[in-house]
């Protein structure tokens, strides 16, 4: 019986070694084609370890084609987009959990059904109320398509965890004359720090990588965002890969630095999940 429960053991560690290595070998591939000079062929079998490092691809695309203007509206719009998320859908769930009135159910089960529609589907109309309302080509407009497209579903992440918390938290501030905002600034949030720390990162990740909507709102080349920077580096007739993997990679560093910023909370509500189930 221990001679098996080792076998599997060996096994599960093979194969989660395995598993590793094969999701980090694209990030490993992208990395070295960046380093490699004049790359415009990626090269099979794949190369991950140039015979010498090679940096203009970075520097290269940091200064071409707008990118680092680019990269400076993605910022922007991703950090504002992440703050009103968190602000009005942490608002929206405690009033979903913890207060009563009427035709909360009737609401709260649209909320479920939009998030049913597919996003391409709902861009149309989106950019109608946006065009309606002179919204389009502003980051405005861009702004207030991503906070309305993620509300039901992170309201819906968060009520589940808002609806487990005490009653007796509340009446307490109640009972020594706190209102309901008291309650939302003063217990809610700290508590749900984890699940808003877990909503920061997947908005801001969101966000950032969002490519059809900036390309459809957004008109003016000076206010584009970074995925379409990215979508520039490649040529109708040819492409140098090292350009392209190079912006990539510093596309990447913002989300390194939010998921490094909250990983402690995420590893938290991920626990504690696993520990409800």
């Amino acid at each position: 019986m221990k001679k098996k429960r080792t076998a599997i053991q060996v096994f599960l560690h093979v194969f989660l070694i395995g598993a590793s290595l094969l999701s980090i070998f694209p990030f490993l591939y992208m990395l070295a084609t960046a380093l490699t000079k004049d790359t415009y062929i990626m090269p099979f079998p794949p190369v991950l370890f140039p015979k010498e490092f090679y940096l203009g691809n970075f520097i290269s695309a940091w200064t071409s084609n707008n990118f680092g203007r680019y990269f400076l509206n993605s910022l922007f719009i991703s950090v504002v987009t992440t703050v009103l998320a968190i602000v009005i859908s942490t608002a929206s769930a405690y009033g979903f959990a913890k207060i009563k009135f009427r035709g909360k159910s009737i609401i709260f089960n649209l909320y479920i059904f939009s998030m049913m529609i597919p996003a391409v589907l709902a861009l149309v109309s989106q950019y109608t109320v946006l065009n309606s309302l002179n919204l389009i080509d502003t980051y405005k407009g861009l702004i207030m398509l991503y906070v309305s497209g993620g509300i039901a579903g992170n309201t819906y992440f968060l009520k589940g965890f808002i609806e487990d918390l005490p009653d007796e938290y509340a009446e307490s501030v109640y009972i020594d004359g706190g209102s309901r905002f008291t309650v939302f600034r003063h217990i809610i949030l700290p508590l749900c720090r984890p699940s808003i720390a877990t909503l920061a990162i997947l908005s801001f990740m969101g966000t950032w990588d969002e490519f059809f909507s900036a390309l459809t709102i957004i008109k003016t080349d000076a206010k584009r965002t970074l995925p379409i920077a990215i979508r520039l580096f490649q040529g109708q007739n040819a492409t140098q890969w090292g350009l392209v993997f190079a912006a990539a990679l510093i596309a990447l560093i913002p989300i390194l630095i939010i998921y490094i910023t909250f990983q402690k909370y995420f590893i938290k509500e991920n626990e504690s999940g696993g520990v409800k189930g």
